[in-house]
């Protein structure tokens, strides 16, 4: 069965967003991403073996697939072409109960039960997925105890509030797969569930 893959950017205090404090991660959807060479490297051989990506609704919508599909047009004078395109290429799955068709190329939507709809994502054998959404989503996949891999991105930063995705439950004990510190300040923790 196939690994379901959490990627979150975290502050060093645990958030994973908060208001007020827009501009705390070091990887934003802009041009001007400082993320080093090293990290996009090796964000993109992690990458390399997704084939699948789920997404929430207010993801979708707030323009993370468009934008990326825009990247990957741009070539060669986007510095993430390679990333763009394996988002281009890779299945998108939307989890939602609120559209009735997808708007987006390469996408489908799932909806009902959430537990149900990823297991039988799962299920169907291929590469590894990878998740990105909101702390509301990731908390919800959390607490479910779907998650197989957990990839969280420290950003140098300190929020002092805002929103975790932990809150919920879900796993107690997690079991330190790998941590690489980055020249851009950016440390890469990798968990799997104890």
């Amino acid at each position: 069965m196939r690994k379901l893959i959490l990627q979150m950017q975290m502050s060093v205090d645990g958030f994973v967003g908060a208001a007020g404090n827009e501009h705390w991660q070091l990887w934003e959807w802009g041009d001007n991403c400082p993320w080093d060479d090293e990290l996009k490297q090796d964000f993109n051989a992690v990458f390399a073996g997704i084939d699948t990506i789920l997404l929430s609704r207010k993801m979708a919508e707030e323009g993370y697939l468009s934008h990326w599909g825009n990247a990957a047009k741009n070539y060669p004078r986007d510095p993430f072409y390679a990333f763009a395109q394996r988002i281009v290429e890779a299945r998108k799955v939307v989890l939602t109960d609120k559209l009735a068709a997808s708007r987006w190329e390469r996408t489908m939507l799932a909806s009902g039960d959430l537990p149900r709809e990823v297991k039988v994502l799962k299920a169907e054998g291929g590469g590894n997925m990878a998740v990105f959404g909101g702390a509301g989503f990731a908390s919800a996949l959390i607490a479910a105890g779907l998650i197989d891999e957990f990839q969280l991105f420290i950003n140098p930063a300190a929020l002092g509030d805002g929103e975790r995705i932990f809150d919920r439950g879900g796993f107690r004990q997690l079991r330190l797969v790998g941590s690489k510190a980055y020249a851009c300040g950016m440390v890469v923790n990798r968990y799997a569930p104890a």
